[in-house]
């Protein structure tokens, strides 16, 4: 039976984002003044951690975080959000995650440097304490150790727990054939062209580049986030294409992440993939309109909300 309050276990990374706006990114060796700064929780695990809280799931966070102050504050907004942090292990020998991030204000989109840190120790031993949980399903991304991914595919393989892999950040290397099978493998255009080599660019060009990405990874279901192209799924046989929602752009940072979490947010609450995609879609879609990652997060209020004024039939 699929739980009505999916637990979800999401081993992955969390990072403090130090988010920098300014009115146009500068050029090599240029300096351009910025209009703003701030200090926020990031990381792509967290980001989805606390998405899972908002639309309605348990969420229990794995991920390492140093002994320093960004860490203690992380751990402390992760509680507050509701997340269960039990499994959130404190690192003394390197700083807590660190993202720059540089926003365009004029078109909403970023740049980000991400400097792992504590992340970078995230280990299997700690993955397998972590599945002391319980969880119904797990959401792994690639901001943690290869071996901490591949150990918590094996973990829930052995259990029978589906894994849903938000496959970013992508490297032309990463080991894809040493993961056990996933329910739902989901990168966005970019990582897609990373892992195939192939560039979807059009209908034709993303179905060879799913294609040839199913023959790298196995997976019941995959699901390729293209902006504003809107989202490309593939199961082996068919494909659809579900279109982008007309909104205003603000700020894409964490979009993919929130998505995701969306995405198995509602998988695991009613067992429908195309239904899940579409509730993904609105999620990402709402969260581009607001600025920041955390201040981003839709609620299922605002989902609900968004559905209703647009007349949208899941």
């Amino acid at each position: 039976m699929i739980p009505k309050k999916p637990r979800i276990l999401v081993v992955s990374s969390a990072n403090m984002d130090f988010i920098q706006h300014t009115d146009r990114a500068p050029y090599p060796g240029e300096t351009v003044m910025g209009t703003s700064y701030d200090y926020l929780p990031g990381g792509k695990g967290a980001n989805s951690a606390i998405a899972l809280t908002f639309l309605g799931a348990e969420c229990i966070f794995c991920a390492r975080v140093g002994a320093d102050s960004n860490g203690q504050r992380l751990r402390t907004i992760y509680r507050e959000a509701g997340i269960d942090s039990r499994f959130i292990f404190m690192e003394r020998k390197a700083p807590t995650g660190l993202a720059s991030v540089i926003v365009d204000n004029k078109t909403g989109q970023n740049q980000i440097i991400v400097f792992p840190g504590a992340n970078s120790y995230l280990s299997p031993v700690d993955v397998e304490e972590a599945f002391t949980s319980l969880p119904d399903c797990v959401l792994l991304q690639f901001e943690i150790p290869d071996k901490a991914v591949i150990a918590a595919t094996e973990y829930a393989a052995e259990k029978g727990i589906p894994v849903i892999i938000d496959a970013g950040p992508a490297r032309a290397d990463y080991p894809l054939n040493k993961l056990y099978p996933c329910e739902i493998f989901s990168p966005n255009e970019t990582e897609l062209e990373t892992y195939t080599g192939i560039a979807p660019k059009n209908t034709e060009s993303c179905l060879r580049a799913a294609i040839r990405l199913a023959s790298m990874v196995e997976a019941k279901y995959y699901v390729i986030k293209m902006g504003s192209r809107g989202v490309f799924y593939y199961d082996g046989k068919y494909y659809n294409i579900i279109p982008a929602h007309d909104v205003d752009v603000v700020d894409t940072t964490a979009a993919g992440d929130i998505f995701t979490a969306a995405l198995a947010a509602e998988y695991m609450r009613t067992g429908d993939i195309m239904r899940a995609v579409r509730y993904a879609n609105i999620a990402g879609a709402i969260s581009v309109t607001r600025a920041g990652a955390l201040n981003s997060v839709p609620t299922e209020r605002d989902i609900a909300e968004f559905i209703e004024n647009r007349g949208i039939k899941l």
